[in-house]
This record gives structure tokens, sequence and C-alpha cells, in this order.
């Protein structure tokens, strides 16, 4: 199990990421129009790196639904690999046979 604070940071940077989604698109849209002056351009490069850093999509971190865990994540199923040997050798994921040899 991950540590509470690692999964709420993780939440919190969630919802950052949706607030600013928008404002971030039309900025992004703006720095990068070569057909707009290179004043206007970088005027949008500068209130793009005002934005706060969690707001930015690409520190989001997929983790477990049941565990928290960062690592070894299925993204259809949103667990982890061990939690998906728990659950599928308890019978709770349909069409899951556990194997042994």
């Amino acid at each position: 199990m991950a540590k509470k604070a690692m999964i709420e940071r993780e939440k919190k940077r969630e919802k950052l990421v949706a607030q600013y989604a928008a404002k971030r698109a039309a900025l992004k849209e703006t720095a990068n129009d070569e057909n707009l002056p290179m004043e206007e351009r970088f005027k949008a490069r500068l209130k793009l790196a005002k934005l706060p850093r969690n707001s930015s999509a690409t520190r989001l971190h997929n983790r477990c639904k049941l565990t928290g865990r960062p690592r070894a994540y299925y993204r259809k199923l949103k667990i982890n690999r061990i939690a998906l040997r728990d659950l599928g050798s308890a019978g709770q994921i349909p069409g899951m046979v556990k194997s042994s040899w």
C-alpha cells in the first residue's frame, strides 16, 4: 500500500490538470502559431511558465486504484499486477483463470 500522502498528491495533480487544461491548451496554441508576431508568442510562453507546474499533464503518474502502487500498472484495468493477481486468484475478475504448472 502506497503512502496516503502520495495518493492524495496524485489526486491533487489530477484536479489541477483538469482545471488548467483549457487555458494551457490555448496558451500553447498561441505560443506555437508561426503567423503571430514574436512578442505575442513570447508573452504566451511567459504566461504558460507562470501556471502551476502540477497543472501539466506530464507530471501525472498512473497509480493503482486499489493500492496506490505506481509500478506495473495495467491501463485497461487501472490496477497493478499484484492486485490483478490477487483478484484473479479470488475469482473476482470474469474470464481470468489461475494458472499453475
